[in-house]
């Protein structure tokens, strides 16, 4: 074969991969439900504690000077069209006698324009400042620096900008940074790359899953929960792998606010240029005065809330491409009368399959879980939300939480389902907390069902179950038939949809190569099966 031949045989493998066609040798989901598979644990790659990086470390030191801006992300709107550009100015205050800056003192400006033309146009937005406060002695409190949101409107789909955000007239502004548009919402338009990842913190660990991040080149990251852990440390600093264990006389749970600010500044060659969705997890709902909670997740970024329709940070929903996501929160109210399960079966209803195809969910704390660790912990919320997400076709679902990687088969209340979603449990960022490693099957591991009520919003559902391989009982006595792979390693995943049927998830250890996937498989949809109502 001439080498003009092998030049022609790779161009049309690349289009037919980039269109979906070649599955090459990979499994999908049409040949399950699979066996379950535990993989053996890794000794040499296993740490049960990772190791927080030091206030100290290069890369979350503050490198700007006055009112410079700093900790730059980028996040979408509802729709391709529009994205958020969200940065801080200025100093935090941490102690007993603090002062708030004022907001007003610098403007919120962002000149843009596409890659290779001038930044000929620039949006104004809004900025504000949080306070983390507590009202008993020895704690102290944090006022943040200035944080700004820029909406920018009518942009291109698919398309590279780039950008420059701060204050003209001090003047105090960013380099140039560059993020690209989703493509405009069709089924056959999807984001090349989409990153996926939960429980990152700080840590060495975090160093790693973020340089693989990096290098595997993402259009857009979804970070399902466990963001700075903040929570893990008092607010003098001192910090502890387990809080409860550390510091049990506590009034209240409290949370070092500058390790936000030390996350932001870390992830930011990735944030500024990559947009960025969040849910708010267990970790980011830090309590303080007046039973304030999740005030720093809220005030630091930017989220498409009213876009969408949402009352709240915590649940809201975007289009990237042909996918619709959706992002929900086991923290807040979620039974059939309250504003999140409304909003959810109002924007479930709106969806218009022939324009996005999939359909993605995304929480923290997991449905589907088989590790010990927070087992149905979050049970409270599937006997409310499963049927609903079941009957509207949801395809897949991602959680963080467990500190494991776990993928399930297809499965809806406890039972193998063609038609049910595909659940990702992927709390593996690289969080300072200890790795799950025990199963609750395995002998002697299964919790107590006290043990496991819905602390935060009340209730208790974790029964015995009544029917199937567990009937009588509150754990499997080996692995769950709905539970396809499982391992306890640290890392991310990818996710590739190729066409309105099928998309490529791959789970790339920290252990291996970033491009090696220690998991992979095409999750292929069935509409004409698998109707939604």
């Amino acid at each position: 074969m001439g080498i003009v031949s092998v030049l022609i045989f790779l161009l049309l493998f690349l289009l037919l991969w980039s269109s979906g066609i070649v599955l090459g040798d990979f499994p999908t989901t049409l040949q399950g439900p699979f066996k379950p598979v535990t993989a053996p644990l890794d000794k040499k790659a296993y740490r049960g504690n990772a190791i927080d990086l030091p206030d100290t470390y290069p890369q979350v030191q503050k490198n700007v000077e006055g009112f410079e801006p700093q900790q730059i992300s980028v996040s979408l709107s509802s729709n391709y069209d529009s994205v958020w550009i969200s940065w801080v100015t200025g100093d935090f205050q941490i102690g007993d006698d603090i002062t708030p800056l004022d907001p007003e003192s610098v403007s919120s400006v962002v000149q843009y324009g596409i890659s290779g033309s001038p930044m000929s146009y620039q949006a104004i937005g809004y900025s504000l400042v949080y306070n983390q406060l507590y009202t008993f002695e020895g704690a102290q409190n944090y006022t943040s620096g200035i944080i700004h949101h820029v909406r920018l409107t009518g942009l291109e789909p698919g398309t590279l900008y780039q950008y420059q955000c701060g204050d003209p007239s001090i003047p105090a502004t960013s380099d140039i940074f560059y993020f690209r548009t989703m493509p405009v919402s069709s089924p056959t338009d999807y984001p090349g790359r989409i990153a996926m990842v939960g429980d990152l913190g700080l840590t060495y660990n975090t160093s790693t899953t973020f340089s693989h991040l990096l290098s595997n080149h993402p259009d857009l990251l979804v970070l399902v929960g466990g963001v700075s852990y903040a929570d893990m440390y008092l607010t003098n600093g001192t910090g502890s792998d387990c809080y409860s264990c550390s510091f049990p006389q506590t009034s209240i749970h409290e949370s070092y606010q500058p390790r936000w600010d030390c996350w932001g500044r870390f992830m930011q060659p990735l944030l500024a240029n990559v947009p960025t969705m969040m849910v708010g997890g267990k970790h980011e709902i830090e309590e303080q005065a007046e039973d304030e909670i999740f005030v720093a997740y809220s005030s630091r970024f930017a989220f498409p809330s009213d876009e969408s329709g949402s009352f709240s940070t915590l649940y809201y929903s975007f289009n990237a491409g042909g996918i619709h996501f959706v992002m929900l929160s086991p923290y807040i109210y979620y039974v059939r009368s309250s504003d999140q399960y409304e909003w959810l079966e109002d924007d479930l209803y709106n969806v218009d399959r022939n324009v996005t195809p999939w359909l993605v969910a995304a929480w923290y704390a997991p449905w589907y879980s088989t590790f010990k660790a927070h087992y149905r912990e979050a049970e409270c919320m599937r006997v409310e939300m499963e049927e609903l997400l079941y009957e509207y076709g949801v395809d897949i679902v991602f959680n963080g939480h467990v500190h494991a990687y776990e993928r399930s088969n297809r499965v809806y209340n406890y039972s193998l389902n063609p038609c049910g979603p595909v659940y990702i449990t992927l709390g593996d960022g690289g969080s300072r907390e200890a790795m799950a490693i025990a199963h609750a099957d395995d002998p002697g591991n299964c919790p107590e069902p006290s043990t496991t009520p819905d602390e935060y919003i009340g209730g208790f559902c974790a029964f015995n179950f009544t029917s199937g391989p567990a009937s009588g009982k509150f754990c499997w006595d080996q692995q769950p038939e709905y539970s396809a792979y499982r391992e306890s390693s640290f890392g991310h995943g990818i996710l590739e949809v190729k066409n309105e049927t099928h998309a490529l998830w791959s789970w790339h250890r920290n252990q291996d190569s970033y491009q090696i996937a220690g998991d992979i498989i095409y999750i292929v949809r069935e509409p004409d099966r698998c109707l939604p109502v």
